[in-house]
């Protein structure tokens, strides 16, 4: 197949990039390489995927037949018209988002023109070039105020507490009306706490290795009385890979039957399909430290927080739909992908 991923010099699209191109499939990776963080480690996750930056204007050498990058912003129509006529894709894998919870309340902007015009963007190249496969990245964040645990796509998600998850709900409901109009099936996948090597210096691992390995204090949120659904990368891009092999409405016999008197989120009459993809098995904050702490043979210097706007005190994913559709079920535990985080931490900063 030929592939579309945006976002591919990001943490998740730069993984899923790799499994595609592992297995023979050619992919066209796009990404706008904007400084939200450290750029260099961008161009390095290039690197490994044989894409090299030629000079200062942005040219790249690709080293990989099978791989040709684009430096590109999503949020540009006249660009992304351009791509897609250009490249004639079997499907699309959206990725590219403008990331991070707390950094939405102070940039609100970007936010909308990344996540909700982009987003726009990709669905009319779809529409346009008749391509009826995309897989594209959600998130927890849209269960929001929900306390019912675990959470499940049969649960209504009308009450984000942060921009950036009201966004990626628009995205759900964009893709099925999308779906819905146009025939276009569309998968979207709502990931869990995703960690492991490679991974974002805005989210919590990284932080905290980095505060940890530098005798830094770490700031822990809510004293520390939290949980996560912790989720391998590797885990993660296999489940991505898996719904770009199984779009939506092709075993539809593993899907409910949707009933229009009473309509339930997780079901439809278009070829539409949600998923959640975490690992089932939520870790309490200090547990998670506590394992990094081992790993690094360091005991981190602490200050208790209270919660951060827009935050949650606990994601925990019901991932058994995206199972019993695939057969994939993550199965890296946290103390193996602890041990796999600390080992490329050490190596990429020489720690």
């Amino acid at each position: 197949m030929k592939i579309l991923v945006t976002g591919a010099a990001g943490f998740i699209g730069f993984f899923v990039c790799q499994k595609l191109l592992q297995r023979g499939d050619e992919v066209v990776g796009i990404d706008n390489l904007n400084d939200y963080y450290d750029v260099s480690l961008k161009l390095a996750r290039l690197k490994e995927l044989g894409i090299e930056q030629a000079n200062e204007n942005d040219g790249f050498i690709s080293h990989n037949d099978n791989f040709k990058f684009v430096k590109l912003d999503i949020a540009s129509r006249s660009d992304m018209e351009s791509l897609f006529e250009e490249h004639p894709f079997d499907a699309v894998c959206h990725l590219a988002a403008q990331a991070g919870v707390r950094y939405s309340i102070e940039n609100p902007h970007v936010y909308v023109e990344t996540n909700v015009v982009g987003f726009l963007n990709i669905l009319e190249g779809c529409r346009q070039h008749n391509i009826d496969n995309l897989c594209f990245a959600s998130s927890s964040s849209v269960y929001g105020l929900n306390q019912a645990q675990p959470f499940k796509t049969s649960d209504h998600t009308d009450h984000p507490v942060s921009l950036y998850a009201a966004t990626k709900k628009s995205n759900e409901m964009m893709a099925h009306t999308y779906a819905h109009l146009f025939g276009i099936r569309c998968t979207g996948l709502r990931f869990f706490t995703v960690y492991g090597p490679w991974g974002r210096p805005d989210m919590a691992p990284m932080l905290f290795a980095d505060a940890i390995s530098n005798n830094r204090p770490i700031k822990v949120f809510n004293h520390g009385d939290m949980s996560r659904d912790f989720t391998y990368v590797g885990d993660i891009a296999e489940g991505v890979v898996a719904i770009l092999d199984t779009p939506a409405g092709s075993k539809d016999v593993a899907a409910p039957r949707f009933d229009p008197l009473q309509p339930s989120p997780e079901t439809s009459s278009a070829p539409y399909r949600l998923y959640n993809i975490g690992n089932n098995s939520p870790v309490n904050l200090m547990d998670f430290i506590h394992t990094l702490e081992a790993e690094f043979g360091i005991e981190a210097q602490k200050i208790m927080m209270e919660m951060q706007p827009g935050d949650v005190a606990s994601t925990y994913a019901d991932s058994s739909s995206l199972t019993q559709l695939t057969g994939f079920k993550p199965n890296t535990d946290l103390a193996e992908g602890i041990k796999h985080f600390a080992t490329w931490y050490r190596d990429y900063f020489k720690k």
